[in-house]
């Protein structure tokens, strides 16, 4: 009697087991499932049965030297092509894309671990603002109430000032649709933040494609009138990022004009025709071809802003890059007027530098043109709290 009364009990048990994972299998059909391990990842990816799975891995990179925790998201596609992102500053930390014979490397600069990214000075991979590039003086007035900010590049405002929100924590939310994966980053900026006014919700969701592109959407509210210039700030090298300097690497610029800089690097205001000069990428040029011939004595090279053709506002092409040893190939859209281009004069193999020597990264970045708060002429970048601010750039990668 006992062992029948046991085998009954098994019979039973194992009859539990069989409706409990039929109803397990039926809960996860849906798009999308999470798990967590005793590592502290979550996963989620797609689940559609008729198509390679893509998927978000989300788990702990570290803590901020005032104990914030900070967590990675490893972003991969149906192509097993692979963005990583951590929540500090919202930054990519890298991205690994395959050449002609589908080997794939990083392609942009990044550094190593927690201490890294605090200790960098050269915004690699982040999420910049809230106003990117340069402000006169750290000035700017608004219906008259002037407003003074920090002072961090020689006598100019940089990049969101000592504490811009590429050295602020965010939240991360991955995103995983049935064509791209990625991260959706939150982050309140209070009033008064940095001396801007006004608290500001922001958000950047940065995706891969299966088709191998990158897009990031920067949105923002206010709750006062207040400057928004939003960007990435990624260093490129289409070699991979620790191959060496990028000279080789071509570029091309869908710009007829750049804006004319001060010797602090401020626009005066005039934009002039890059024909026939240095500055003139309308054709494919080597980056490294003109390099020396431009900029700082001590630190030669591009550091300039372009005015995109024609931009109305809507997604346009504003440049292409073409490495000829890899035959990647990057092309950048964007919604923006301007683009920023930067050829790591100032990278210096130091602590600030990730380690990597001049010219090991170029920077394209897309947005309003810098001193915007100052210049009449120039598209505005005043946010009122009746708007939205949305801007967006997509990178494209392919091989020839």
């Amino acid at each position: 009697m006992i062992k029948l009364r046991h085998s009954a009990q098994f019979i039973i048990l194992f009859s539990c087991i069989l409706v409990f994972q039929a109803f397990s299998h039926t809960a996860s059909s849906s798009q999308l499932e999470a798990k967590m391990d005793s590592k502290h990842q979550q996963t989620a990816r797609s689940t559609d049965q008729d198509e390679p799975r893509l998927e978000v891995v989300q788990s702990i990179y570290g803590k901020t030297s005032d104990g914030k925790t900070v967590y990675q998201f490893e972003c991969i596609n149906s192509q097993g092509n692979k963005m990583t992102l951590i929540s500090y500053g919202a930054t990519m930390t890298s991205l690994e894309m395959p050449d002609r014979n589908g080997k794939t490397a990083n392609i942009i600069l990044t550094c190593s671990d927690m201490k890294g990214w605090e200790n960098c000075t050269s915004y690699f991979g982040c999420s910049v603002g809230r106003v990117c590039n340069r402000i006169k003086e750290g000035k700017f007035s608004i219906a008259g109430q002037k407003y003074n900010l920090a002072v961090n590049n020689g006598p100019n405002h940089l990049h969101g000032g000592a504490q811009g929100f590429d050295k602020v924590v965010w939240d991360g939310e991955p995103v995983v649709t049935p064509d791209a994966v990625g991260v959706k980053f939150d982050y309140l900026s209070k009033d008064g933040e940095e001396g801007y006014p006004g608290n500001l919700n922001v958000s950047v969701t940065y995706l891969l494609t299966n088709t191998n592109e990158v897009s990031f959407e920067f949105r923002a509210t206010t709750d006062k009138v207040t400057p928004v210039n939003l960007t990435n700030h990624n260093y490129w090298n289409l070699a991979g990022h620790d191959s060496g300097n990028h000279f080789a690497q071509e570029l091309k610029i869908e710009a007829d004009k750049f804006l004319v800089n001060d010797a602090t690097l401020i626009p005066t205001g005039d934009l002039r025709d890059v024909g026939g000069s240095v500055n003139d990428f309308q054709t494919f040029r080597k980056i490294g071809e003109r390099v020396e011939t431009v900029g700082e004595e001590e630190a030669k090279g591009y550091d300039l802003c372009y005015a995109i053709r024609n931009a109305d506002g809507r997604m346009r092409l504003a440049a292409t890059v073409k490495d000829p040893a890899s035959g990647r190939i990057m092309e950048i859209e964007t919604t923006q007027p301007g683009l920023q281009f930067y050829t790591g004069n100032w990278l210096d193999s130091s602590a600030g530098s990730g380690g990597y020597p001049q010219y090991s990264g170029f920077c394209l970045e897309t947005q309003h043109y810098p001193d915007s708060p100052n210049q009449e002429g120039f598209p505005t970048i005043m946010l009122n709290p009746d708007q939205e601010y949305v801007q967006k750039t997509v990178h494209k990668f392919r091989t020839e």
